[in-house]
């Protein structure tokens, strides 16, 4: 497979036809938005408007470029436009019997590529495959002067422009029009079990801590305030071997685990504003009113809570972490506020690749 070199201009046109038309578009929408300083709110499948602060600007439809552009099965490496549905690269793996690792979460039937890298969000499988930047392996972005740049490659070894590569998960759109994505990929698990306890708080955090420390074949950890659920995923004798040692209470459908990806579970049917709390999976519970979901084994928290923003971000930074207010809520700023050094960080690297503030500007921090 060839791989790509980082961080050059390339001219040359990205495809045929009807592709060639929607590119032709993008370059002209950017181009007229740098000139008028007129700011663009880059769209994909829309279902994830939620997360973020507003989205203001123009519309900038990417839906129809779309496509897979290259599959190496053998090489676990699919390469995509990033109007590409979701659903339809998962089913394109699905037949080659591989998956998205990071198990991104899809938050209705229209999500796209772009949409999950931009985003940065992972589902329960995360803390045991990675996130979404760990299988980025290199995009071509389009710049505010409408310049096509490739960055990383299609290969691990090829390490040139990696780090920029990475740089667009989870920066929601703010750097530049994603254009294509090359994302590693993973073999799908012989077989999956999903087993469960009735355990309270203290006794499924010490569970969690417990099974973290031995070599079964995890590959997600929840509690849900009654249920501890630990999916083991991989050899079928790995994973017979841990139900019969583990011992569990029942046997589960996977249903919770998509449920529980897609917000589907009672927990997140409410108007409360909804906190996710990314801590050391060994914390102990928070000392924060509010009811409580556990995934990542611990790692990540989801909250509602009607409490301040600065408890709940104090506690999560006493736990080793951060904390979002990933929906609802009247906080201006849904992400972590940045120190002094960490936003003129941010705000240099928006300057190199975004100088004129089109792209999505304020959908992550007001002012960037």
């Amino acid at each position: 497979m060839n791989s790509s070199s980082g961080g050059s201009a390339n001219s040359a046109q990205p495809a045929h036809g009807d592709l060639k038309d929607v590119y032709d578009n993008f370059v002209g929408i950017v181009t007229k938005a740098r000139e008028a300083h007129d700011p663009l709110n880059i769209v994909g499948g829309s279902t994830k408007t939620f997360y973020g602060r507003d989205p203001v600007g123009k519309p900038l439809e990417t839906r129809a470029f779309s496509g897979i552009i290259d599959y190496e099965a053998s090489e676990l490496v699919v390469t995509v436009r990033t109007g590409t549905p979701l659903a339809e690269v998962e089913a394109v793996l699905a037949a080659e019997g591989q998956m998205l690792g990071f198990e991104p979460p899809h938050f209705g039937a229209r999500g796209t590529i772009g949409g999950v890298v931009a985003a940065g969000l992972s589902g329960p499988r995360r803390p045991y495959a990675g996130a979404v930047r760990d299988a980025v392996l290199g995009v071509v972005v389009m710049s505010s002067h409408a310049e096509r740049l490739r960055f990383g490659g299609q290969v691990m070894k090829n390490v040139a422009g990696y780090d920029v590569s990475r740089l667009m998960a989870g920066a929601m759109g703010t750097l530049g029009l994603l254009l294509e994505v090359s994302l590693r990929v993973a073999p799908q698990p012989h077989d999956e079990r999903t087993m469960s306890w009735q355990v309270d708080e203290a006794g499924a955090h010490q569970r969690m801590i417990e099974l973290a420390r031995h070599p079964w074949p995890l590959s997600a950890m929840s509690f849900d305030g009654e249920l501890l659920r630990v999916r083991m995923s991989g050899h079928r004798d790995a994973v017979h071997d841990a139900e019969v040692s583990l011992a569990p209470e029942a046997i589960e459908s996977a249903i919770h685990w998509h449920d529980l990806r897609d917000h589907k579970l009672a927990f997140f049917q409410s108007s409360e504003p909804l906190w996710r709390l990314s801590i050391l999976p060994a914390a102990a519970p928070l000392p924060v009113a509010g009811t409580w979901l556990w995934d990542w084994g611990g790692a990540c928290r989801w909250l509602k809570s009607a409490d301040s923003a600065q408890r709940i971000r104090a506690a999560a930074q006493a736990a080793g972490g951060h904390a979002t207010l990933f929906r609802g809520g009247a906080e201006d700023s849904p992400f972590t506020p940045l120190d002094p050094v960490s936003w003129r960080l941010h705000r240099r690297i928006k300057k190199i690749f975004d100088p004129d503030d089109i792209f999505n500007p304020g959908r992550m921090y007001a002012g960037f």
